[in-house]
């Protein structure tokens, strides 16, 4: 058996409920009318106002013929009007239902510009607004998908052309092997495995894969590891690197290892970002929450590209891309990480004035 379409259900609905109304008129009329009628005629014959009792059975049956007469006039002109009705109403309230059907089978070509229109319909046309609401969000995500593959690509292209060059001349003997020749292949293969492992760890947090090993530990000796290691890597003119951390900093549910990755990654852009200046390490108790913050004196961020800081297909303008390299793998590294251990993570930013990023773990 064929299943039936919304339209058509709505209009059966529509007709069914008309005729259980005309019916259940219909009947407890016919059933109730004569009844009321004799007892009417009974009444105005003990009034004295005429007597009728001799014609009171032709009386009855002729109202019960006018009855039916009228009724099934009734039920005739009340059916096709409640028909009419529930056809327009079914095709105004499915219209919406179509289109939307319609648009989804674009969307399923490729084709995502365009959109639902609003409707009357208070419900159907909240349903339009969130169509339209993801539709524009997955259009902005496959646009920063494109991006990424056209990042990705030139990222993976310069390094294998640089690899390929070099072995190329020293296969041919037109260059001798040295240990800065070998040592510029090894940081290029060390790129090349960068980036790679940044696309494992994205694909396993995006799919819930990645393991938190959630236990309390003290945040103060990792803070301060961290800082004197990447202390070490600034040059003299580069910017000042330093920990604001209480003694009495209480310990924190968190995985040890998955938290130095977050750090590694913000202390990392701050370096990258920030030519001179300060980079400034901080954490404090707020309530039942830790907050670490890494603050920059760097390049920021443009106010346009805030909301999608953390997004994993979104990357920085061209200026940042060219500076950095980066593709922002990192940073949706970094908020699913957060998030599996049961906290957040915000950014404030101005362009030209530095950067504040900054996350929260519950205290053990």
């Amino acid at each position: 058996m064929p299943k039936l379409s919304l339209g058509a259900r709505l209009f059966i609905s529509h007709l069914l409920v008309m005729m259980v109304g005309l019916g259940s008129f219909v009947i407890i009329a016919k059933v109730s009318s004569p009844r009321m009628f004799v007892l009417r005629l009974e009444q105005l014959e003990k009034r004295g106002i005429f007597t009728v009792r001799s014609a009171r059975t032709y009386l009855v049956e002729g109202f019960q013929n006018a009855w039916n007469r009228s009724a099934i006039l009734s039920v005739i002109v009340g059916a096709s009007a409640a028909g009419a009705v529930s056809y327009i109403s079914s095709k105004r309230i499915t219209q919406p239902v179509k289109q939307m059907k319609r648009i989804t089978q674009k969307f399923a070509a490729g084709d995502l510009d365009e959109r639902v229109p609003e409707s009357d319909i208070p419900e159907l046309n909240q349903l339009s607004l969130s169509f339209n609401s993801m539709a524009s969000s997955i259009g902005d995500v496959e646009q920063r998908r494109r991006e990424l593959i056209s990042d990705l690509t030139h990222e993976l292209r310069t390094p294998l052309t640089v690899v390929r060059g070099y072995l190329e001349e020293l296969a041919d003997g037109r260059m001798d092997g040295t240990p800065e020749l070998y040592l510029r292949l090894i940081k290029e293969t060390r790129r090349l495995e960068r980036l790679i492992h940044d696309l494992q760890e994205l694909s396993k947090a995006e799919a819930g894969y990645l393991s938190i090993n959630s236990r309390s530990i003290n945040l103060r000796p990792l803070l301060v590891s961290l800082v004197e290691r990447f202390a070490d890597q600034l040059l003299e003119e580069g910017p000042d690197l330093q920990l604001n951390c209480p003694q009495d900093l209480p310990p924190v549910l968190a995985d040890r290892d998955r938290t130095e990755q977050i750090l590694v990654n913000l202390l990392g852009n701050a370096i990258r970002y920030t030519q001179k200046g300060l980079i400034a390490v901080e954490a404090t108790k707020t309530n039942r929450q830790v907050w670490i913050s890494v603050t920059d004196t760097g390049v920021g961020i443009a106010a346009k590209d805030l909301p999608y800081v953390f997004e994993r297909f979104w990357r920085a303008d061209p200026s940042r891309a060219s500076h950095s390299g980066g593709t922002g793998i990192g940073l949706a590294i970094a908020r699913r990480l957060v998030e599996l251990q049961g906290g957040r993570i915000e950014v404030e930013s101005e362009l030209g004035k530095g950067s504040v990023f900054r996350f929260c773990l519950p205290i053990a």
